[in-house]
């Protein structure tokens, strides 16, 4: 079996190599602003599944795959819940600096959806992890260095728990920390029996 993440995110790279998953990245490159609705879980997974069609779109038209191999692609999708409010990846530093001040008040609720589809077979299986992350007041300067680094423009909700310069403030963690990294692996392990099964 050869399993193809779709995505360009380090972080959920990083995850599936941790959980020693041997894997070809293609990644999907959609308009996410395109797609829209006001629930976190509809929406994480309507952008899963267009990554997913779009990878698989782009496997076609390489020629990558023969008809007996069998291939799984994953594709996976996250926003943050904030005070009620979904926030996507910031535009810019004063969102970044508004999202990273807001935490100490209000815990950052995961929102992270999976689809693993058996490409041969054209079969969707799909699911929705939640997670909740507390933090600590993070300091002014912190969060200038946040913004300088830039990373956190590429994470929804503005962050990053394993950053060196945020892991000091991360408080309290309500679920796993891959879920709130993007891949909450044990989903993608659930999906993936039930797509080579």
């Amino acid at each position: 079996m050869k399993l193809v993440l779709g995505s360009s995110s380090k972080w959920r790279q990083a995850v599936m190599r941790e959980a020693g998953l041997d894997f070809t990245v293609v990644t999907p490159d959609i308009d996410e602003k395109a797609i829209r609705d006001n629930d976190p879980t509809v929406l994480t997974r309507m952008i899963s599944r267009a990554k997913a069609l779009a990878v698989m779109s782009r496997l076609e038209d390489s020629r990558a795959l023969t008809p007996e191999e069998d291939v799984v692609l994953i594709t996976s999708d996250q926003v943050v819940v904030c005070d009620g409010q979904i926030r996507e990846k910031p535009e810019t530093p004063e969102q970044a600096r508004s999202y990273l001040a807001s935490y100490s008040m209000h815990p950052a609720q995961t929102v992270t959806s999976v689809c693993v589809v058996n490409v041969r077979t054209a079969k969707f299986f799909e699911g929705t992890d939640i997670a909740i992350q507390h933090f600590r007041p993070i300091p002014d300067d912190v969060i200038d260095a946040l913004i300088a680094k830039g990373d956190i423009f590429n994470c929804s909700g503005s962050f990053a728990v394993e950053d060196p310069l945020l892991e000091p403030y991360v408080g309290e963690r309500e679920g796993s920390i891959q879920s709130i990294r993007g891949l909450p692996i044990h989903l993608v392990k659930t999906l993936l029996s039930q797509a080579t099964d």
